[in-house]
């Protein structure tokens, strides 16, 4: 209803409590103000100003008009801060606080094809405990915060959610590999290399070893990059994210096979921002970055 003129003109108006000063102030003529004035009162069927002897002021319907006219200003000048930014973004930074696991993966390619279409954007990554990468979002110390099962929190707001598939991880030609499906059970004849109970994967895995069987690790680590390197060493396998190998996969010394019970054993990741502020243009990229790429490697049916 109200166009980006006439929001100059009302919030000028308020200001300057006159007609005449804002369109000074505007260098537009003051019975163009008015009329623009008249006209939007005429639709709302209500007077926005109360004409006194020495000027206007706001009736009850102006103060609830101007609080919007301000909110719509204030939107207007961020988003197009936004868009100058993508436009023309050559330098800035970026933080994001999140989890080994992710940091190592999807998250790593992310930045790498980041870093050469964006030489002069400084991104930093800090690898955090759960309960310190929201801490860290929340304080402003991350401009993004990536993380499966983060504490709800009314100060984040999760901006994309992915849903990943969990998995036995292997060198390729192992017994398990190349199968559309494998059962926890199998898994537990061969070497395991599992993420000790620091890690929010031991719950999910530990949930999957059926009744009367045990969980006997070969390695414990809190570190995937070890887990992935041990599980290329026949006959080991290991457990994580389809996510957090598909570099390796890509690269033929690693397969993948989904765990058999899908709905036990997909993960949630969400990349979040702080509730009540707006990316900056450098962020935003990274944040648009990230959606795409683990969008790759959502769970399937």
């Amino acid at each position: 209803m109200l166009h980006h003129r006439l929001l100059g003109y009302l919030d000028e108006v308020a200001r300057s409590g006159s007609i005449r000063r804002a369109a000074a102030r505007l260098n537009v003529a003051s019975s163009a103000v008015n009329r623009q004035i008249l006209s939007l009162e005429a639709q709302m069927g209500t007077p926005l100003f109360e004409r006194l002897p020495r000027g206007l002021r706001l009736t009850a319907a102006g103060e609830v008009l101007i609080r919007h006219v301000r909110e719509t200003l204030t939107a207007q000048e961020r988003m197009m801060a936004q868009v100058a930014a993508l436009k023309g973004l050559t330098r800035g930074q970026v933080t994001i606080a999140t989890m080994g696991s992710l940091a190592v993966g999807v998250l790593a390619g992310v930045i790498r094809a980041f870093r050469e279409s964006h030489p002069r954007i400084v991104v930093k990554v800090l690898v955090l405990p759960v309960d310190a990468i929201g801490a860290a979002l929340v304080s402003g110390e991350a401009d993004l915060a990536l993380a499966y099962r983060l504490p709800p929190n009314p100060r984040m707001r999760c901006i994309a959610a992915f849903e990943h598939r969990l998995g036995a991880v292997m060198a390729p030609g192992h017994p398990l590999s190349g199968r559309f499906h494998v059962r926890m059970v199998e898994c537990l004849d061969y070497p395991l290399v599992v993420a000790d109970r620091s890690m929010t994967l031991r719950d999910v895995i530990e949930r999957l070893v059926p009744e009367g069987a045990s969980l006997s690790p070969a390695v414990e680590t809190n570190s995937i990059e070890l887990m992935k390197q041990l599980a290329q060493a026949p006959p080991h396998v290991t457990f994580v994210n389809l996510s957090d190998v598909g570099e390796e996969i890509g690269r033929g010394v690693l397969a993948f096979t989904p765990l058999s019970d899908a709905r036990a054993t997909t993960q949630t990741a969400c990349l979040m921002q702080r509730a009540r502020s707006a990316l900056d243009g450098p962020a935003h990229l990274v944040a648009i970055r990230i959606a795409a790429a683990f969008e790759t490697y959502g769970a399937g049916d």
